[in-house]
């Protein structure tokens, strides 16, 4: 009998051994996920994780107390995993951590970071540049990944990091990531709002033109500038870098860096910064003299082009704005220019088309990416006349688009039967401008107004808005010789060439790189 009862007894305790065995190894692994994995760990889209205490490395990097790394993916429902130790190993990991660590024992050198800064690593998805600032003596410092797929919403503001305000003394941003981030402005704003007044920001680009230092500079317009140096890179693809640091001064322009109201006023007065003017030394030359076949001389010109983006990086720039004032068809300019030829340097540019004749606004409602204003850019917000006019200079292109050359009037004038009049409607376009784009945007324009030049470039003077243009392409309408009758010159225009040309030279002088359109 006692035989018998023994056998119950010993498989019931081989069980719960068993499962007390099982129980011991889901609760390890559950452990490892949540420590090194960074499983069930969310904040928002954010995933915080911290590593196992007095891990020692094996590759000779340093012993590290712990480190706290954000990670989140976009493109993910759960945070990317990637065996770290692994890269703990590798060379190149290493080679990063200490290249960082060589540059915050810098910083720190000079008094822009101590061992007490409470530091945000930005766009860091291994990690190395947050292993560094351990390494140097930084001991609260953590690191994201990436802005979240969709920003949460707190007192109707976006925002895209799960810090408080004023919550960093440190905010670093390494090996070039601002470069390519499509949201520069926006990462701009969040690092003026989380970081503290006083705080040091630090960026490496790989930009080193003095443009895009400028256009870094005003991205923080509530930040001092500090300094810049370029140090030597550790890769042949980033063999020079160039480190940035700003400080934070205050925070009267509110936490974006900037406020609205300071951008949509421009100043009066534009004058030509030393860092432009080494850049226009290389632009094309200005045709000083009259050429006797325009249609064959500007033509030819247009190979001649260097344009601003092919000269300098554009980077740094809060949004990428291109405006054609006079575009008539979508194909005419947008498609077989700007977008085909023009160096955007893989920005994505908002377009704004503007054109007054109705004869080309229907294609433009099924084109997606172009803003259509169906106006006349003109001086002033009022009713205008629209002669559209056969040139006997273009008699085949017209023929072509199915159109002739339109421009406005501002008093109905009798006309001949080579001519249409329409009633339209002229805006402000000086003032438009000022309240779209603002200094920070990187403003590209192509202006064909059929000799409006003459009255939209003044006003663009007189009230700043000129200031806001980074680069015009402008073809400018004189009383030219004639491609038809040998001998006349063409009875539309009032304007002489000399008068083209001071426009033209006016501009340049003011940091407006223009170009001579045909």
């Amino acid at each position: 009998m006692a035989s018998h009862a023994a056998k119950p007894s010993l498989v019931r305790n081989f069980v719960v051994r068993f499962l007390f065995i099982c129980v011991i190894v889901i609760a390890v692994r559950f452990t490892y996920l949540v420590t090194v994995e960074g499983e069930s760990c969310y904040h928002g889209d954010f995933c915080f994780f911290t590593l196992p205490k007095n891990l020692r490395f094996l590759a000779g990097l340093p012993q590290f107390s712990s480190s706290a790394i954000a990670v989140v993916d976009s493109n993910r429902q759960s945070p990317a995993k990637t065996s770290l130790p692994d890269l703990w190993s590798t060379n190149g990991w290493k080679k990063t951590v200490d290249f960082y660590s060589s540059v915050f024992q810098e910083l720190m050198a000079d008094g822009y970071l101590s061992p007490s800064s409470k530091s945000l690593c930005l766009d860091t998805p291994m990690g190395q540049d947050v292993f560094a600032l351990k390494e140097v003596g930084v001991l609260d410092a953590v690191g994201i990944d990436k802005k979240a797929s969709k920003p949460l919403v707190i007192s109707g503001r976006a925002i895209h990091q799960p810090f408080n305000n004023n919550t960093f003394d440190f905010i670093f941003f390494g090996l070039g990531g601002l470069d390519g981030a499509l949201s520069q402005g926006e990462i701009a704003a969040e690092v003026a709002r989380t970081l503290k007044p006083e705080g040091h920001f630090v960026v490496l680009t790989s930009s080193q033109d003095t443009y895009s230092l400028h256009s870094f500079i005003s991205l923080f317009s509530s930040f001092e500038f500090i300094r810049y140096r370029d140090i030597k890179g550790f890769t042949s693809s980033m063999p020079r870098i160039r480190e940035i640091v700003m400080k934070k001064d205050n925070e009267l322009t509110g936490h974006g860096g900037s406020s609205s109201t300071t951008h949509k006023k421009a100043v009066k007065k534009c004058s030509l910064p030393s860092h432009k003017k080494q850049l226009f030394r290389q632009a094309e030359p200005l045709i000083k003299q009259e050429p006797l076949k325009p249609w064959i001389t500007l033509k030819k010109n247009l190979q001649n082009i260097k344009y601003l983006s092919s000269m300098t990086d554009i980077n740094f720039k809060r949004r990428y704005v291109y405006v054609d004032v006079g575009s008539r068809s979508y194909g005419s300019s947008i498609v077989s220019w700007f977008k085909k030829q023009y160096p955007k340097q893989n920005k994505t540019f908002e377009i704004y088309a503007i054109e007054a004749d109705k004869a080309f606004h229907d294609e433009y409602k099924l084109k997606k990416g172009v803003t259509l204003l169906p106006y006349a850019a003109w001086v002033k917000n009022e009713s205008l006349f629209f002669e559209v006019n056969h040139d006997p200079g273009r008699e085949k292109e017209e023929k072509e688009e199915g159109r002739g050359m339109g421009r406005i009037k501002t008093v109905q004038s009798s006309t001949n039967g080579a001519s249409s009049i329409h009633n339209i409607q002229g805006f402000d376009f000086a003032d438009w401008l000022k309240n779209t784009v603002s200094d920070r945007d990187f403003v590209v324009m192509k202006m064909d107004v059929e000799g409006t030049e003459f009255n939209l470039i003044p006003r663009l003077f007189e009230t700043g808005a000129i200031c806001l243009i980074d680069e015009i392409f402008l073809e400018c309408h004189y009383n030219r010789w004639q491609k038809c009758c040998p001998g006349k010159r063409s009875p539309k225009y009032e304007k002489t060439y000399d008068q083209c040309l001071q426009l033209f030279t006016s501009l340049r002088q003011s940091g407006v790189l223009v170009h001579q359109w045909w």
